[in-house]
């Protein structure tokens, strides 16, 4: 596969960037081989800098649930940057937004926007510790939620993709104040209650978690999480930056049928521009400032052309069978997958939940964050190097959801299965 201009732009991008690149797992580090630089994208495709076209499975890591480049988002641009790109002052496009989102998620009564998805979890963890008076965060192995320093501690995503345990520059005396359990374990949660519940002020999860493939909770695990948090007068975080508008028009907790004290959302409120959101009860949402005393500012924050493209997209996603058809289509290539490695003798699992979903080389489906690391992440590699051979995009780690458009037609993800069965049969164990 011709990647020549990727390679040179790589090598001068090392000169100049961090790294090469602007978020750690882009480089390639984990699959090997040089990091494909695009330059543009339509529909379920993306095109690289060599003019190679790829079928997408990252999708902007989330926000492209209508496909790229949508006519909806893209003329809502160009209307809103026609009349101004920002402010720094309220404007009519924030209450719209606003009043969209709840409708989405009942359980966030009033919502304040940010910039990203890390600012989202950030300031709920400051709300949680100011409305409690408590300063430990209880978390979960392999559950990544931004770059905030308490909630590096033993993260997914990238950290794990990159071998690197916890990240330094991180204090002591914070890392201490933030307690990390495995996934799934109701043992564990409940020792960490019995040991720090009076301090605990509050439990961040990702509901489904997306930072280790895609792990959804045991019914018990949820059930455990509400009546311990309530208990111990604990405030309970859910993480849906990417299973919000993903897994269903209104995230995990909608699946699940519960209410969260406070939700962080991201990446595709904002249509493809970088945005976040933070929300809950009243109650606990009146301490922000200047309601409150617990201090969050932002200048872009709710800045018009990204609230302008979230809003065109989430109109759009109100047709709730869009999540049935993203599902079926979903199952449809993960079942084509399994069968291609099943038929190779390659262990293979999966889980989905409408447009979002996981797999790994392993015969049982892992339930937490030590059962991915023990999965086949070699197999991995070579699966992944195998399929962008095919031109399939998929996300460059073992440790990433994968997610799939309305433009993910049956005719496209039916050749991207046989894709599949030309790699696997290429594979030796």
């Amino acid at each position: 596969m011709k990647t020549k201009n990727s390679q040179n732009l790589f090598n001068k991008s090392q000169l100049h960037i961090a790294g090469g690149v602007n978020s750690p797992v882009r480089a390639f580090k984990n699959v090997g081989g040089t990091p494909i630089f695009f330059k543009k994208s339509r529909d379920c495709y993306l095109y690289d800098e060599d003019g190679n076209k790829y079928l997408d499975f990252v999708g902007s890591w989330g926000p492209m649930i209508l496909g790229h480049s949508n006519e909806g988002i893209i003329k809502a641009i160009r209307k809103q940057t026609s009349k101004a790109i920002s402010f720094g002052a309220p404007t009519k496009n924030e209450l719209e937004i606003a009043k969209l989102i709840k409708s989405f998620f009942p359980s966030m009564e009033k919502i304040r926007m940010v910039n990203s998805g890390t600012e989202a979890t950030m300031s709920c963890i400051r709300l949680a510790r100011g409305f409690t008076g408590k300063t430990k965060i209880l978390k979960f192995s392999g559950c990544y939620h931004g770059h905030v320093d308490s909630l590096l501690v033993k993260a997914g995503s990238g950290l794990a993709t990159l071998g690197i345990p916890d990240s330094p520059g991180i204090p002591e005396e914070l890392s201490k104040l933030t307690v990390s359990i495995p996934y799934n374990d109701i043992t564990a949660l409940e020792r960490a209650f019995n040991k720090h519940g009076n301090d605990i002020a509050a439990v961040i999860v990702e509901p489904i978690a997306g930072n280790m493939g895609f792990i959804e909770p045991s019914k018990e695990f949820i059930k455990s999480l509400f009546n311990l948090k309530d208990q111990h007068e604990s405030l309970l975080i859910f993480d849906e930056v990417m299973t919000g508008f993903r897994v269903a028009q209104g995230g995990a907790q909608e699946l699940f049928k519960v209410k969260p004290d406070l939700t962080a959302l991201g990446k595709i409120v904002g249509g493809g521009l970088p945005v976040g959101v933070y929300g809950g009860k009243t109650e606990i949402m009146s301490m922000i400032a200047p309601d409150g005393p617990v201090y969050q500012a932002g200048t872009l924050s709710g800045n018009p052309v990204a609230v302008s493209a979230g809003t065109a997209l989430l109109k759009q996603l109100k047709d709730a069978n869009i999540y049935l058809e993203l599902d079926r289509v979903s199952k449809l290539f993960l079942k084509g997958v399994a069968a291609a490695a099943k038929k190779n003798l390659i262990p293979f699992s999966y889980s989905v939940r409408g447009g979002m979903f996981g797999f790994f080389f392993t015969n049982d489906l892992p339930q937490n964050f030590e059962d991915v690391k023990n999965s086949n992440l070699e197999l991995f590699k070579r699966f992944f190097q195998g399929m962008l051979e095919e031109k399939v995009y998929l996300p460059p780690s073992a440790f990433e959801s994968c997610f799939i458009s309305t433009k993910h037609s049956e005719e496209v993800i039916l050749k991207a299965v046989k894709s599949a069965e030309k790699v696997f049969s290429k594979i030796k164990l």
